[in-house]
């Protein structure tokens, strides 16, 4: 169900569709990129002491860091961004390093994407922070991790969505949403902002039986 709900939303905004791009499918087109999908930090920093591109790109539009953020290859990472790799730079699907990590739950790879300067008003496809795909993802860590960090708790993507709409209607009322939903409130978001419908959180998370996030929303004030 999820699925087709993005793929839906996909058809309607006139988006590219995910698989269209799968990570283990996409050209790599620098040796640099090959290092990054190996994970092999030794190899990447002799190519960047030769002079390779840090931020070049593939046939995707990948930079290296963004091909080792996909694979949740750690030490690719960190040699990257320890010389200087740009956390910020998107691929044609507009995901970059700093986004990826915060939507996948690479909570490592997001920690030092966010300590080298990651922008946190930037966006996904959907007109999204990393903030909301992490939580519709379950990704509690996560999301405890971007409000921390300053992401804006109550950002509206194209669809009409914040976060704790996203948490709401993507998920299963289970106990990792929440989590997020809780943590979401706590950090101030808006219990009362309704999606493009006009339905708020509250009246979603009733009409799917959600009763703990029911709870949550009542509790913060919600009706």
């Amino acid at each position: 169900m999820r699925n087709l709900l993005a793929l839906s939303a996909a058809m309607v905004l006139g988006l590219p569709q995910a698989q269209a791009i799968e990570p283990a499918a996409a050209a790599v087109t620098t040796p640099l990129h090959q290092a990054a999908g190996r994970d092999d930090a030794r190899a990447i920093a002799q190519l960047l002491a030769q002079g390779a591109a840090i931020d070049a790109r593939d046939a995707q539009g990948r930079t290296p860091l963004l091909v080792a953020t996909q694979a949740n290859h750690i030490r690719a990472a960190r040699a990257l961004i320890g010389a200087g790799a740009d956390v910020n730079a998107k691929d044609r699907l507009q995901d970059s390093p700093y986004l990826y990590a915060g939507a996948r739950g690479l909570l490592e790879i997001l920690t030092m994407t966010l300590a080298q300067g990651a922008d946190l008003r930037s966006t996904n496809r959907f007109g999204g922070t990393a903030l909301i795909p992490a939580s519709e993802r379950g990704h509690v860590d996560t999301v405890r991790r971007l409000i921390d960090a300053g992401v804006a708790v109550d950002h509206v993507n194209r669809l009409g969505w914040t976060a704790l709409l996203e948490a709401i209607i993507l998920s299963d009322g289970g106990p990792r949403h929440q989590q997020i939903v809780q943590a979401l409130v706590d950090a101030g978001a808006d219990v009362q902002l309704a999606d493009a419908d006009g339905v708020t959180p509250l009246q979603h998370a009733v009409r799917r039986g959600h009763t703990e996030t029911e709870r949550i929303l009542r509790a913060a004030g919600a009706r």
